[in-house]
């Protein structure tokens, strides 16, 4: 679309939401945990009380992509940007209600603030998310977990709203066909909230579980400007033992590199490229298939770039 074409949106968004949740060529990069990336032709901020089927309608009418941002703690952005609606939900997302064994949450609620709210209420079974920098909505649309769970554990129900339809829906455990770090969920579907079920146990062993944890986080995984794990773990094996294996530590493509402390983590430079980052993931896929024959899957979502090599292999 054009530049005319993308004003118009922006004033027919904020006709529906509010002049002041809407933002031309909002940047995406900085709020994600990598730092570096472009700006969306689009933000939309979406408060609690905002209209979503008239967002809906809009976005549904223009034919733009949309793009869920949350914390952007698993997403890299293209240097290019995103050529469509990025939304971000905003205050009044984040309510986290336990009653009982229940915790009812909104959102934007940070899966840390979530893991010491519960352990800190006696229930158990939340506290590996802990050391998860990312927000509810998108732990659901990428099944998020670590040290032995995921949220597919614990999560009851989702409340949904497709944004091309503008229904917001009720998805049990089952419509959303959890996988490993995958969701029945696609870019137009933005999560408002859901419901954990977890277990009665002790607060004070929880919270030892929970200091465990981070210790272990903070020995084994860098700082830095970082995602996390970069690709998805094959079948009985570890992504960074095999990248550690391809001799692929320090690897360097312009302003990234891979992790010298754990190898399925890349750290973007200051001021660095997304673009540096995506080519680097590329190398280290070209060389782990030519080393071992094994293709990794990428871990980190992708948005405004070309394929990678990955994209040529059998799903």
């Amino acid at each position: 679309m054009s530049s005319a074409h993308w004003n118009r949106l922006a004033e027919d968004l904020a006709r529906v939401l509010g002049q002041g949740a809407v933002v031309r060529e909002r940047p995406i990069g900085p709020e994600t945990t990598y730092r570096v990336g472009g700006a969306a032709r689009v933000g939309v901020t979406l408060a609690a009380d905002a209209d979503v089927a008239a967002l809906a309608e809009v976005v549904a009418q223009s034919g733009a992509d949309v793009l869920v941002v949350g914390k952007g703690s698993n997403l890299l952005v293209a240097d290019a940007g995103f050529d469509g609606v990025a939304v971000w939900v905003g205050p009044g997302f984040d309510q986290v209600e336990i009653d009982g064994l229940e915790i009812k949450t909104g959102a934007a609620a940070g899966l840390p603030v979530l893991a010491r709210q519960s352990a800190a209420a006696g229930l158990t079974g939340f506290e590996w998310a802990v050391g998860v920098p990312g927000s509810l909505g998108g732990a659901i649309r990428m099944n998020a977990g670590g040290h032995g769970s995921d949220i597919a554990a614990s999560l009851i129900h989702a409340e949904v709203v497709d944004l091309r339809a503008g229904a917001v829906e009720r998805w049990d455990r089952p419509r959303l066909e959890f996988g490993y770090r995958s969701s029945a969920l696609g870019d137009h579907h933005l999560v408002l909230g859901a419901e954990l079920g977890l277990a009665a146990g002790d607060a004070e062993a929880s919270q030892a579980q929970i200091a465990e944890i981070v210790a272990w986080r903070r020995e084994n995984q860098p700082g830095g400007q970082n995602a996390g794990s970069v690709f998805t773990n094959p079948d009985g094996d570890s992504a960074g033992r095999i990248i550690d294996a391809a001799g692929l530590k320090g690897l360097r493509a312009g302003t990234a590199s891979v992790s010298e402390k754990h190898a399925n983590f890349f750290i973007a430079d200051r001021g660095g490229s997304a673009d540096d980052l995506h080519a680097l993931m590329g190398e280290v896929f070209t060389r782990v298939r030519a080393e071992f024959d094994i293709a990794l899957r990428p871990e980190t979502r992708l948005v405004g770039f070309e394929d990678g090599p990955w994209s040529q292999e059998p799903s």
